[in-house]
């Protein structure tokens, strides 16, 4: 999870949203891929991190049903786009820091994951996904500095207008 948050502070300080994410043999321990959000530079929407990873680390294996040996760790809890590219590629787990009150689909925003730890009785109940029924996910790791790192980011950007043509108010 540190190098997932020293890639997302770097990715900040290009004016990304500050989210990463490593993916891990969960047999070996052995790094697959790590990657960063690029929608900026891509002028993609949907090239968060997870996805970005989910391709490469595809890649790499030599497919993607190679993914389910492996365990994701990214700075904030994934979003639903993200969430459901975790469950059809049926990576084995994840491990994410801070929560995402806005977006976050392990219970803050959404329920597609199947995290224990979190939400008590205010949480809705999940089915498990028939791919990926035994999905492990734990979140709060590191949870002080990945939130600090979103924090910081979008302190500096209501203050500064970070992207292009933008305002502080946009």
């Amino acid at each position: 999870m540190r190098r997932a948050l020293a890639l997302a502070l770097d990715a900040g300080s290009q004016g990304e949203v500050p989210i990463a994410a490593v993916l891990v043999d969960a047999t070996t321990g052995e790094v697959v891929a790590e990657a960063a959000n690029r929608c900026e530079r891509d002028g993609d929407p949907t090239a968060h991190a997870e996805m970005l990873l989910i391709r490469l680390g595809a890649e790499k294996l030599g497919g993607w049903r190679h993914l389910k040996r492996t365990r994701m760790y990214v700075t904030l809890e994934p979003c639903a786009m993200c969430a459901g590219a975790i469950l059809q590629s049926r990576v084995g787990g994840v491990t994410y820091g801070a929560r995402n009150a806005l977006l976050g689909a392990d219970g803050s925003w959404a329920a597609l994951l199947r995290n224990e730890d979190v939400g008590g009785s205010e949480r809705a109940p999940v089915r498990a996904h028939p791919f990926t029924p035994d999905l492990d996910v734990k979140g709060g790791v590191l949870a002080e500095e990945t939130g600090e790192a979103m924090r910081e980011f979008f302190r500096r950007r209501r203050t500064l207008g970070a992207y292009d043509g933008e305002t502080a108010s946009s």
